[in-house]
C-alpha cells in the first residue's frame, strides 16, 4: 500500500500530538508541580500553606537554656520538648547529640562534614529538599543548623522567623505524632571557608581586611560579667549582640533596622564568634541575608579562646554596643 507525503507528514503530526498529549496527561496524574518558591525566612503563615509539599522537610532544632538552681543555667536537648509537642511533619536535629562532634572537649564542636550530612539525611533530606528549619527561641539553634548545612553545600534551607512560638501564636496546632521520614541522599560539597579557625581570628586582629563580630551580650563584650574563662571580647572585635537582631516576640527586625546595626564592609571576610558557635550563626545568617559576600563562623568561639591565655582578649567598659 503507498502512503503518500501528504498522510506521512499527517501521521507524524498526529503521533507527535499524542506523545505530547501523554506528557500533559502524565503530569496531570502525579500531580506534579513547580515547588513554590522559598526565601531564607519564612512566616508560619507560609510554613502552614506548604506544610504538605513533598519536597519540604520541616526540623525542629531546638535545645533549651534553663535556669540550674545555683544562679546558672543548664543546657539541654529538647528532644523532651519535642516530643511533648512539635510542628507536624517536623523531625528533631539534636545539637547535643548527633549534630555535635562527641569527641570534642568543645560543646557543640562541629562534626565531621560526612557525619552531619549523614545524620541530615537520617532526617529525610536530600540534594533536592527544601529544609525549613526553627527551635523554641530566638532561632539561633536553628541558624547553627542552617549554617552548616551552607557548610556542607545545601542551600535549600530556611529559618521559620519567630519559631515555635510563631507557629502557635497563629493558632496552628502542634502534635506529638512520631515523624519518621524515609532516608535522603545528601552529598557534600564542602565549603571549608564558612568555618573559621583560632589561626584566622587570631591573625584578623591586625588585618584590616577581615572585621570580627562579636555576638556576645554587650556587658560581656565590655568585661562586666564574665560567661566563659575570661570576660571581654576579642581585640578589634565588633559588638552586635544577637539579641539586638530581634524583637520582644523573636522575630527578626525589619532589613532598615538590622543594616544599621550591620554596617561593615560587605565585601570583606567577616568572622562572627560568640561563646560556642551559636548566636554567632544567626548573626552570620542576618549578615548573608544583608548581602555580605565572605562570612564565616568562628565555630570554637570564646570556649576555645577565653581558655588559651596566650590569646589576647580586651575589655571596653565606656564602649557603646548595639544592645545588650
Amino acid at each position: 500500500m503507498l502512503i503518500s507525503r501528504q498522510s506521512m507528514r499527517v501521521l507524524a503530526l498526529s503521533v507527535v500530538l499524542g506523545l505530547l498529549a501523554a506528557c500533559v496527561s502524565t503530569e496531570e496524574r502525579s500531580g506534579a508541580a513547580p515547588a513554590a518558591p522559598m526565601d531564607s525566612l519564612v512566616t508560619a503563615e507560609w510554613l502552614a500553606a506548604n506544610l504538605d509539599a513533598p519536597d519540604l522537610v520541616v526540623i525542629d532544632a531546638t535545645v533549651l537554656v534553663q535556669p540550674d538552681g545555683e544562679g546558672g543555667v543548664s543546657i539541654v536537648s529538647g528532644r523532651n520538648t519535642y516530643e511533648e509537642g512539635h510542628i507536624p511533619t517536623a523531625g528533631f536535629a539534636d545539637l547535643m547529640g548527633e549534630l555535635s562532634d562527641a569527641d570534642s572537649s568543645l560543646q557543640f564542636a562541629v562534626p565531621p562534614p560526612e557525619a552531619f550530612a549523614a545524620a541530615m539525611s537520617a532526617l529525610g533530606v536530600s540534594d533536592d529538599s527544601r529544609v525549613v528549619l526553627y527551635d523554641d527561641g530566638r532561632s539561633v539553634w536553628a541558624a547553627r543548623v542552617w549554617w552548616m548545612l551552607r557548610w556542607i553545600g545545601f542551600d535549600r534551607a530556611a529559618l521559620l522567623d519567630g519559631g515555635r512560638p510563631a507557629w502557635t501564636a497563629q493558632g496552628y496546632s502542634l502534635s506529638s505524632e512520631p515523624v519518621s521520614r524515609p532516608a535522603g541522599t545528601l552529598t557534600v560539597a564542602l565549603r571549608p571557608e564558612l568555618i573559621a579557625e583560632k589561626d584566622e581570628v587570631l591573625a584578623a586582629i591586625d588585618n584590616d581586611a577581615t572585621q570580627l563580630v562579636d555576638a556576645m551580650p554587650a556587658a560581656h563584650y565590655r568585661g562586666e560579667m564574665v560567661m566563659y574563662a575570661r570576660p571581654g571580647h576579642i581585640p578589634s572585635a565588633t559588638n552586635v549582640p544577637m539579641t539586638s537582631l530581634v524583637d520582644e516576640n523573636g522575630h527578626f527586625r525589619p532589613r532598615d533596622e538590622l543594616e544599621a546595626l550591620l554596617e561593615g564592609d560587605r565585601d570583606a571576610r567577616s568572622i562572627t564568634y560568640c561563646g560556642g558557635g551559636i548566636a554567632a550563626s544567626a548573626n552570620a545568617f542576618i549578615m548573608t541575608r544583608l548581602g555580605y559576600q565572605d562570612v564565616a563562623v568562628y565555630a570554637a568561639s570564646l570556649q576555645e579562646w577565653a581558655a588559651d591565655e596566650s590569646l589576647p582578649m580586651e575589655t571596653a567598659p565606656d564602649a557603646e554596643a548595639n544592645g545588650d
